[in-house]
C-alpha cells in the first residue's frame, strides 16, 4: 500500500500520489501512451473547473454516458473533487432509456458522446437539464474546451456521509433504481479490497472492463488509486490484446466470459503469466468447471468475489488459503453477512441451509434515490440489507450463491433452486453452460425449463439430456422441457438475463 491509503477520502488518493511521485504511471493506453498521476491530477482539476463554471455545486448530479477513456476517469475524479454526485450510465442505453435517467437523476450537467449531443439536448430540455457537454475517447470534447477562470482548490473536506455516486441497477424487474453510494462507502470498500488482495504501488492492473459499473469503476479503479498502483487500460476486452499484455501485468480483473475466452486462446500459457500474482472474477457466477480448467492450464486459482451495486463488495475468496470453485468466499473484513429466512428475516445459523443473503457494513449504500418506501422495504430493522440473492454458508463461513430470490421456481408446490439443476446439466459431457428458469405451466404453476448451450459438434438433444438427469435429480426438479440454443442472452457485465429467457419461453406450455 502507498501513502495514498493514509486518507479515507477517495478525492485525496490521486492528490497524495501526485504530490509524492507525479511521474508515476496511473494508466497506459495503446493509442495515447502513459498518463501519470501528476497529469491525471491536472486533467481532473481542469474538468472540475469546467464543471464549476457550469454551476455544479456539492450534491449536484453529473450524468456521464461516454466511451471508456482517461478523460472519463478524470471526470469521475473531478466530481469527487467538487463533491458532486457522479452518475455513470451504460453506453448501450438508448435515448428513450436515457430520458428516464435524466428525468430521475435531475442532473445539472449531462456529459455524452459528441455524436449524441444534439439529440440529448432535446431530451435534456424536457427534463430541465441545464447543460449538455461532450467527451470522446481521443481526448476531445466540449467539456475540455470550456474556459474556466481557475481550478477549484478543494481546501474544504467533504462529509464522508455525502453522496459520491448514483448507480442505476439493471432494471430487470421494472424501472431502474438509483443506488446512493457515499464517499465513505467507496473509501472503505477500496481500502478493504486493497488490503485483502495485497495491492501495492508496484502492481499493474490489466483493465479491460467497462467503467459504468461497480466492477470496472469502484473495484478496479478505486483499488488502484488507494494503493497508488498502475493500469494497462484497454477500451474493451480483446483476447489477443489481453494475452499480449499479460506479461506486463501483475493483476487482472474480469467477468467469467473473459476467462472462458482466454481458455480458448492458443497463446494462454504458464510462461506468459510469470508476472501475474492474481486473477479476480466477479459480476456473474464463475462456473466451477472454468475455475478448475483455468487452474489446470495456468497454475492460477481465480479469486471469485461477490458484490452488487448497492453494497460494493461483500465477500471474497482469500488471497492466501483455499479458493473454492463455486464459492464466493467468506465475508470481507468489517462486513457482516448472514443467511436469513426470506419471509421472516430470522437468521439461519445452521450451515448449508439456503436462505436470503443479508449484508451490513460500511460498504452498504444509504438507499434508493427518491424511493424512501422502497429503501425502507429493503432493510431489516437491525440495519441488514436484503440483497435479493439466495445462498448458503458452509461451516467454514464460505458463501455460495444459489440464485436470485425472483429466480426461485415453485412447481406443484415444491421449491426448485435453479443452481441445483444447472450444476447437474453443466456436468454433462458436451454442455457449455445452462440456465434453468420457471415459466407458466397450466398444471404445475411453473414448469422447470432448461436452456442449454452445447459444445460445437456435441450430439445433445432434449431426450438425451433428460435421460441423463433422471438418474441425478428428484422428479419434481427435472426440467419439463429442455431447449438447446447457440448462446444465452447476457448483459454487458456477462450476467445471464433470465428475465429475457422467461419472456422468450413464457408460452412454451400453452
Amino acid at each position: 500500500m502507498s501513502n495514498a491509503a493514509a486518507t479515507d477520502d477517495p478525492a485525496r488518493w490521486l492528490e497524495s500520489v501526485a504530490a509524492e511521485e507525479p511521474g508515476r504511471p496511473l494508466l497506459e493506453t495503446a493509442e495515447r501512451g502513459v498518463l501519470s498521476y501528476g497529469q491525471a491530477l491536472t486533467l481532473s482539476r481542469r474538468l472540475a473547473a469546467s464543471l464549476a463554471s457550469l454551476q455544479v455545486a456539492p450534491g449536484d448530479r453529473v450524468v456521464a454516458q461516454v466511451e471508456k477513456s482517461p478523460e472519463a476517469i478524470a471526470l469521475y475524479l473531478a466530481c469527487l473533487h467538487l463533491g458532486a454526485i457522479f452518475v455513470p450510465l451504460n453506453t448501450a442505453y438508448t435515448f428513450a432509456e436515457l430520458e428516464y435517467f435524466l428525468g430521475d437523476a435531475a442532473p445539472t450537467v449531462a456529459v455524452v458522446r459528441p455524436a449524441d449531443r444534439e439529440q440529448v439536448r432535446q431530451i435534456a430540455a424536457r427534463c430541465s437539464v441545464r447543460h449538455v457537454e461532450t467527451l470522446d475517447e481521443r481526448g476531445g470534447g466540449s467539456l475540455l474546451q470550456i474556459e474556466a477562470s481557475s481550478a477549484p482548490t478543494n481546501k474544504r473536506s467533504h462529509d464522508p456521509s455525502a453522496l459520491a455516486a448514483l448507480l442505476y441497477t439493471s432494471g430487470t424487474t421494472g424501472r431502474s433504481k438509483g443506488a446512493m453510494l457515499t464517499r465513505a462507502n467507496l473509501a472503505s470498500n477500496a481500502l478493504t479490497l486493497a488490503r485483502a488482495w495485497r495491492f501495492t504501488s508496484k502492481d499493474v492492473l490489466l483493465h479491460a472492463l467497462p467503467i459504468f459499473h461497480v466492477h470496472g469503476l469502484f473495484v478496479a479503479i478505486n483499488t488502484v488509486l488507494a494503493s497508488g498502483s498502475s493500469m494497462l487500460f484497454l477500451p474493451k476486452f480483446d483476447a489477443d490484446e489481453v494475452v499480449r499484455l499479460l506479461p506486463r501485468a501483475s493483476v487482472m480483473m474480469g467477468v467469467p466470459t473473459f476467462y472462458t475466452r482466454l481458455l480458448q486462446h492458443p497463446g494462454l500459457s504458464r510462461e506468459r503469466l510469470g508476472n501475474i500474482r492474481l486473477f479476480v472474477s466477479g459480476s456473474a457466477p464463475l462456473l466451477a468447471e472454468t475455475h478448475r480448467e483455468f487452474q489446470a492450464r495456468t497454475g492460477h486459482a481465480i479469486l471469485e468475489r461477490y458484490g452488487m451495486s448497492e453494497t460494493l463488495m461483500n465477500t471474497s475468496n482469500p488471497y492466501e488459503g483455499d479458493r473454492i470453485p463455486g464459492s464466493v468466499g467468506p465475508a470481507l473484513p468489517g462486513v457482516e453477512v448472514r443467511i436469513a429466512d426470506p419471509e421472516t428475516g430470522t437468521p439461519l445459523s445452521e450451515p448449508d441451509v439456503i436462505g436470503m443473503i443479508e449484508v451490513r457494513g460500511p460498504n452498504v449504500f444509504s438507499g434508493y434515490w427518491r424511493m424512501p418506501e422502497k429503501t425502507a422495504a429493503e432493510f431489516r430493522q437491525d440495519g441488514f440489507f436484503i440483497t435479493g440473492d439466495l445462498g448458503k454458508r458452509d461451516a467454514r463461513g464460505y458463501v455460495y450463491i444459489v440464485g436470485r430470490g425472483k429466480d426461485l421456481i415453485i412447481t406443484g408446490g415444491y421449491n426448485v433452486y435453479p443452481i441445483e439443476v444447472e450444476l447437474e446439466i453443466d456436468a454433462l459431457p458436451g454442455v457449455v453452460e445452462s440456465a434453468v428458469i420457471g415459466v407458466p405451466h397450466p398444471d404445475f404453476g411453473e414448469g422447470v425449463t432448461a436452456v442449454v448451450v452445447a459444445k460445437q459438434g456435441a450430439a445433445l438433444d432434449e431426450t438425451s439430456i433428460r435421460g441423463a438427469l433422471e438418474r441425478r435429480l428428484a422428479r419434481f426438479k427435472l426440467p419439463k422441457r429442455i431447449v438447446v440454443v447457440d448462446e444465452l442472452p447476457r448483459n454487458t457485465m456477462g450476467k445471464v438475463q433470465k428475465s429475457a429467457l422467461r419472456d422468450r419461453y413464457r408460452d412454451l406450455y400453452r
